[in-house]
């Protein structure tokens, strides 16, 4: 299983990455590509970037793809919808997507479910589970958090 791992966050090598990375590394398989749009964010914007274009199309050619950002008003951060943007409908059609999402409380843990799934799935990709929600307070039992989430939902991933 090939995973590509797409992190929405403005800060490079953000903790929104670290959870991502964790995710994936429960998932089996190997990350081929990481994408941290916090190194792309000048070029988001320019259509027919020649590097953003190769990188959404590594991105549509894994099997798995998990979609991290960190809770801005409730939602996910633009730079992530400006990289996801650039997908046509049925853009990540034949991926299974992990959304993921991380906030400095629990109270916009339904943002994964109720923001981030519907615009994967717009996109054309797979969601058969859960999203996983992390409370940066909670950052010290990542490897609990994500083990514990990937005993739940590995089965529904069909790895």
């Amino acid at each position: 299983m090939r995973i590509a791992i797409v992190v929405g966050n403005p800060k490079p090598r953000s903790r929104t990455r670290e959870v991502a990375e964790a995710v994936a590394a429960v998932l089996p398989g190997e990350v081929v590509e990481t994408v941290d749009l916090a190194d792309h964010a000048g070029r988001l914007f320019t259509w027919g970037d020649p590097v953003l274009d190769e990188l959404t199309a590594k991105v549509a050619g894994c099997d798995l793809l998990v979609v991290a950002s960190p809770t801005y008003k409730a939602t996910y951060t633009g730079m992530l919808k400006a990289f996801l943007d650039r997908y046509p409908t049925d853009g990540l059609a034949g991926v299974v997507a992990v959304p993921v999402m991380t906030g400095g409380a629990p109270d916009h843990a339904l943002a994964v479910e109720t923001h981030l799934r519907p615009l994967l799935v717009e996109l054309g990709a797979s969601v058969p589970t859960r999203g996983l929600y992390v409370v940066m307070s909670r950052m010290a039992e990542l490897s609990g958090i994500t083990a514990a989430w990937a005993a739940r939902n590995k089965a529904a991933l069909h790895v």
